[in-house]
């Protein structure tokens, strides 16, 4: 476990945000590369990781107050879950346009300011989730790049492209109303 220290600094504090729920957000300005926060949490093994992340996910669909998964992938055997009082960061908000990257430093995880922040700015991350499952992740992030759905950087113009095609496909499909009058004819 950290020290207080670690996660309670100068740069940061947690409150609500618009994007979902509560947020990280920048007590001052922040320098770009600066090391802003740890990822603190409980080291599991991939099989408790995907056991605990059902878990939550059907708890937050019961309960709406229930918190998300605040799951991160450390390395190929084990993950951090965060879900653990004291850690800010699981806070950090996803966003398609995001100031800051998490950086694994000898399995542990660190969030640097990918830019200059400004005070009382919110601490976004790019959650970077796999495009196979893009449909169960909405984004709310509100970013001019956004695609709608919280997938990897690398996964976005791919999403974009499928998601374009997606809607040709359903414009040039006759509605059920064309279809009826065309079966009255």
């Amino acid at each position: 476990m950290a020290n207080k220290s670690d996660t309670e600094n100068k740069w940061v504090y947690v409150k609500d945000s618009g994007i979902h729920g509560r947020g990280v957000f920048a007590k001052r300005k922040i320098p770009k590369d600066t090391r802003i926060m740890e990822y603190i949490g409980e080291r599991i093994s991939k099989k408790e990781s995907t056991r605990r992340g059902t878990e939550q996910m059907e708890k937050a669909a019961k309960d709406k107050s229930v918190g998300a998964v605040y799951i991160f992938d450390l390395n190929k055997k084990w993950d951090i879950d965060g879900n653990v009082p004291g850690n800010i960061a699981r806070f950090a908000n996803h966003s398609c346009e995001e100031n800051c990257e998490a950086y694994n430093e000898e399995d542990r995880i660190f969030y640097y300011a990918s830019r200059t922040i400004k005070k009382n700015e919110e601490i976004l991350i790019d959650y970077g989730y796999a495009l196979e499952h893009f449909m169960d992740h909405p984004c709310c992030c509100g970013a001019e790049k956004c695609v709608g759905y919280i997938v990897s950087k690398d996964d976005r113009k791919k999403l974009k492209k499928m998601l374009t095609r997606e809607k040709a496909k359903s414009l040039l499909k006759p509605s059920r109303s064309e279809k009826k009058h065309k079966k009255a004819s």
